[in-house]
């Protein structure tokens, strides 16, 4: 097999040997995202600016829960044979999701300029965008079955992306095969099947996850085939933070609960889409040279063009994420109201923190409570006003006018509020540097037009590190570069933040986290343990742009 640095580099000559999977003769209309982008490409015909849209016109689409199917419905049966521990944590409920092209409204004035008035092309979960949310409660431990119903890339009708997935739970604990690892891809007619064995890691309660997301991660094609639609969310109850703000129960921290009712998950994507006139009227549009970064000119919410929701006046529990593929945001009220910043990449902090905004890099989840009790009959109006001129990262100014994302409007109703902020949430699970064995660096730069780490572009053949099952090591994530940010991930497990350029963090930052937007110059310690499950997981870039261009690297967990 060629190696993808050969690839890069010998452009479309080295394409016409290359295996079709990996951008060869093949695949000649997705070979081109394989190359490096000439200096000059990005221009206002490459990537032109999106028909204008009405903004908070369009009602917020909030996925439903996963609904589980009958076991014996599925054929072949499970295999426990072909999952680590499956027989020890035996899944409880089962379920089953077909990827599919078909269409989707963002926005009614899309959908209209579209040759057919059908909507804007997408892939699809079980005929939607994002799909059912994956809801759970440690200990009840799920199977999904994920159905490769994609066309083939001659008959696909989305031009960029590529029909062959695998798909990420992003970062649940779970075995390597379960993972959705770039190189665990399928194609269409074919099924994969995950075990998700929702433990705390290490049995610890203090190591539980809230905010996750799944996620399509093909090598080389992650970028574009989460644009086109192949992103969804998932959230973990417990004991503690049980999703019922009426739990009676001691442990219970009765935040604003009930998932889709006062504890709401979005996802935000900005999307370019194509012009009246054009072949893609209506559909969205991606420049596959541009190998800083993809940047859109309409921010969409759970793949809804600057939506709007209603909601009662009182606490929500909102949870936010940042679903790429390389736009960093700095989300505040419009009216610069204070709120409650409650969780990190999905982990619940030891304590609140009062603030007026959050700032995301792809990947990045922050859970809030935000009290509209006193917006009752008024419209409150989320924005971004952080500037990012291309999609190496943001420039670190704010907008002069923000860019609007989406509208809660406050109904004048009368509501019941049991909910809490309470004063102390999770403790952080102890790091005892007296368990690390070793220390490894991670530098993110930039070579030949790609993204590297420690100077390697990825090669599925090669695996850079070997921990040890049982040990702790620091990883250190150092950016080489001076003008691009990285958000860097670590598939597996979540980390605590040592030292921040040479600080311990503070604020939000005093977590767990799983994503690290590394920015020019930025050095990073965390400290990392390796439990539980055995085999091969990555770190990259989640700029999936960077990603898909060469910025990761395969580990592996030993015995």
């Amino acid at each position: 097999m060629a190696k993808r640095r050969d690839v890069l580099k010998g452009g479309v000559a080295a394409l016409a040997t290359t295996p079709a999977i990996f951008g060869g003769s093949m695949l000649p209309r997705v070979a081109q995202a394989q190359l490096c982008r000439p200096e000059g490409l990005r221009t206002p015909e490459t990537e032109p600016l999106s028909p204008p849209v009405s903004v908070y016109t369009q009602q917020i689409y909030i996925p439903p829960a996963m609904s589980p199917v009958d076991p014996a419905s599925l054929n072949p049966a499970p295999n426990p044979a072909n999952h680590q521990r499956f027989n020890e944590f035996l899944p409880t409920r089962f379920y089953v999701q077909h990827q599919t092209e078909g269409r989707w409204n963002y926005h009614d004035e899309l959908t209209a300029i579209t040759s057919d008035g059908l909507g804007s092309l997408a892939w699809l979960w079980n005929g939607a965008t994002p799909g059912e949310t994956l809801v759970a409660t440690y200990g009840e431990h799920a199977f999904v079955r994920r159905f490769n119903d994609l066309p083939s890339v001659e008959d696909a009708l989305i031009p960029f992306g590529l029909p062959y997935v695998t798909t990420h739970l992003h970062n649940a604990h779970v075995a390597s095969e379960s993972d959705g690892n770039p190189m665990d891809f399928f194609g269409p007619g074919e099924f994969w099947d995950h075990h998700y064995p929702i433990i705390y890691a290490r049995n610890d309660p203090n190591e539980a996850l809230a905010s996750l997301w799944y996620h399509d991660h093909m090598l080389d094609f992650t970028a574009t085939n989460v644009y086109a639609g192949l992103s969804s969310m998932a959230i973990f109850y417990d004991h503690i933070d049980t999703g019922d703000e009426n739990d009676p129960r001691e442990s219970a921290l009765r935040l604003p609960g009930g998932y889709g009712q006062y504890d709401l998950y979005f996802i935000l994507h900005d999307v370019r889409f194509g012009n009246p006139g054009t072949q893609f009227a209506g559909h969205p549009t991606y420049n596959v040279f541009n190998t800083d970064g993809h940047l859109g000119d309409i921010i969409t919410v759970n793949r809804k063009a600057f939506p709007y929701i209603e909601v009662e006046p009182r606490k929500y529990r909102l949870r936010f994420l940042d679903g790429g593929p390389s736009r960093f945001y700095e989300l505040a009220f419009e009216d610069g109201r204070h709120f409650f910043t409650i969780a990190n990449d999905g982990n619940l902090l030891e304590a609140p923190v009062d603030v007026t905004s959050l700032l995301l890099g792809p990947a990045n989840r922050f859970d809030t409570i935000v009290d509209f009790s006193g917006d009752r009959g008024h419209t409150v109006n989320l924005v971004n006003v952080l500037e990012q001129v291309n999609g190496q990262g943001p420039t670190g100014r704010h907008l002069d006018v923000p860019m609007p994302v989406m509208q809660f409007r406050v109904l004048d109703v009368n509501t019941v509020d049991n909910s809490r902020v309470p004063d102390f949430l999770r403790a952080l699970p102890q790091v005892d540097l007296s368990e690390v064995v070793t220390e490894r660096e991670w530098v993110f730069d930039h070579d030949m037009g790609l993204w590297t780490v420690n100077g390697s572009f990825m090669d599925p053949t090669i695996i850079s590190a070997f921990p040890k099952q049982g040990t702790a090591e620091i990883w250190r994530f150092r950016n080489a570069g001076a003008t691009w940010s990285h958000p860097v991930h670590i598939h597996f497990e979540e980390a605590q933040t040592l030292t921040w350029n040479g600080r311990p963090p503070t604020g939000v930052a005093k977590s767990r986290k799983d994503v690290w937007s590394v920015g020019p110059g930025d050095d990073v310690r965390v400290f990392y343990r390796f439990d539980d499950f055995l085999g091969r997981y990555v770190i990259h870039c989640h700029n999936n742009v960077h990603e898909d261009n060469a910025m990761m690297l395969s580990w592996s967990i030993q015995p």
